[in-house]
């Protein structure tokens, strides 16, 4: 059996996910012409401006709110806002400052041991990447033309190619058609601005590998993989794992699946994915009569999200530890929301209790406790391109109490050890009530959420829980009282409400 080894500091991290575009303008980036109003509704194709150095700028800002790792969006160029369309990936994006803006940040955020993950989009390019245009411009004659999935009859000529489809190809792909037929390739998700990289020619193979290589030397501290499970090959993956470990041996590895992933984490491809299957029972449980079913489910969310009692959602989270090897699930990415669905906060309709309880439960549970930009003031969001909103940088905008309590859930985490690397076992589940063990060596505590608007009485048996006095440690409610007596521990819980007692 393969023995999994998770990168060190990955245990004790907690991320912040950033969208660049949209965190903050340096100033130093000179705007080639003018950009998208900072406080207006985000469009899919404005560009607001944000660079590296602006993040740089606040790296003090994340340090104190207790952020010890970074992972960006797309940051090469592109001719998109999101940047999943790359058409040189040796390159920083030129609005986001250049390589030089990388090279400082990084030098900037290991300096406050801060770690930098960047996302690798290497399941496709843009209409934009070279070599891609190459074979658009020369047909059958390209040397390229096998790096990508193109159309017998388009190389030839017989046919034009349409990376911008004329109405009768548009039409196509709207009825339902392939790109594959309708256009000459194979694009992602059939949109034409996303060409599919061929991973079984070697000359792409080695280029995607020679980019992951390249970024790792220049000091990046690991990789997020944009849909990687579309490059249905665990050779590549091994391959990538070893080229990459082989740079640095502490670099993270985490792919975006939104699904079971086991396939992948046996310790010879990934360190962990993307948990959102916390994420969905997480918005199915705390945000109780909140809960906006609507906005949820939007296309490209979670279409199977529904409302969820204290047993279903025990069940859900435990599943995620059943699954995978304990060193597994101490590395997932643990997140409640991203760019990629509507903010937490727009999920429970504004509900601020609900994701108070939501964030005190990711970082007591196994996993890397990660933060969408701007949700910790409150920032809300629709689904994309509206959970993409500039950062608003007017503290008088923020909330105060929401960000104190995300820092206050970050010491707790860091303060106590069963909170990142305990198995909990689920206590009591019963309407809407959810209590949680946890213990790891001389450390021992449970959690406690009600997500009911009723008040709920729990007395519980803690003589197998050594060192619990029934201390409340951090709290929602200055009402929730935790009462040891003998062999019994009494809980007090107040509507809508969460607690840790040690």
């Amino acid at each position: 059996m393969m023995t999994i080894e998770i990168p060190a500091w990955v245990q004790d991290a907690i991320f912040y996910q950033i969208f660049p575009d949209r965190f903050l303008r340096s100033g130093r980036v000179p705007a080639p012409g003018d950009l998208e109003d900072w406080h207006a509704a985000p469009t899919y194709t404005g560009f607001k401006g944000g660079d590296l150095y602006g993040v740089a700028e606040k790296l003090d800002y994340l340090k104190d709110l207790g952020v010890s790792a970074l992972y960006f969006c797309p940051i090469f160029s592109s001719a998109s806002n999101h940047r999943y369309h790359t058409y040189d990936y040796f390159n920083v994006d030129p609005l986001l400052g250049g390589n030089d803006a990388l090279k400082e940040l990084l030098e900037k955020a290991h300096r406050r041991d801060m770690r930098v993950v960047l996302d690798g989009v290497f399941n496709h390019a843009s209409r934009g990447f070279w070599q891609f245009h190459h074979v658009l411009e020369n047909g059958a004659g390209s040397p390229y033309r096998d790096w990508f999935h193109f159309s017998p009859d388009r190389l030839s000529g017989e046919k034009p190619f349409q990376p911008y489809p004329a109405d009768s190809a548009a039409d196509e792909l709207t009825r339902g058609a392939g790109s594959f037929e309708a256009i000459g390739y194979s694009a992602w998700w059939n949109l034409p601005a996303l060409p599919k990289f061929n991973t079984n020619c070697a000359e792409v193979r080695e280029y995607l590998l020679s980019v992951a290589e390249y970024w790792i030397e220049f000091g990046i501290d690991g990789w997020r993989l944009d849909v990687p499970n579309e490059i249905d090959d665990d050779g590549f993956w091994r391959e990538f794992r070893q080229r990459v470990r082989s740079i640095n041996s502490e670099a993270y590895i985490v792919g975006e699946v939104w699904g079971e992933a086991r396939r992948w984490l046996q310790g010879d491809m990934w360190d962990a994915v993307m948990n959102y299957r916390i994420t969905s029972a997480s918005i199915g449980f705390f945000s109780g009569p909140h809960l906006d079913l609507e906005e949820s489910r939007r296309p490209g969310s979670f279409s199977g999200l529904s409302a969820l009692n204290a047993r279903e959602f025990a069940d859900r989270v435990q599943l995620t530890l059943n699954e995978y090897d304990p060193q597994v699930v101490q590395a997932q990415l643990n997140l409640l929301d991203s760019h990629d669905m509507p903010r937490f906060l727009t999920c429970c309709r504004g509900d601020i209790r609900s994701l108070q309880m939501a964030w005190l439960f990711l970082c007591t549970w196994p996993g890397v406790p990660c933060i969408y930009y701007g949700d910790e003031v409150g920032l809300e969001g629709r689904h994309d391109p509206d959970c993409r909103r500039g950062f608003p940088w007017d503290a008088s905008e923020w909330n105060d109490e929401l960000r104190t309590w995300y820092r206050d859930c970050i010491g707790l985490r860091r303060e106590q050890l069963c909170s990142k690397s305990a198995r909990p076992d689920v206590f009591f589940a019963e309407g809407q009530t959810v209590v949680f063990s946890h213990q790891e060596a001389d450390s021992t505590m449970i959690s406690a959420f009600n997500a009911g608007t009723e008040h709920t009485e729990v007395s519980l048996p803690v003589t197998s829980l050594e060192g619990i006095t029934g201390t409340v440690r951090l709290s929602l409610d200055s009402e929730l009282t935790a009462t040891r007596d003998g062999s019994t521990l009494a809980l007090q819980l107040p509507p809508r409400t969460a607690a840790v007692i040690l």
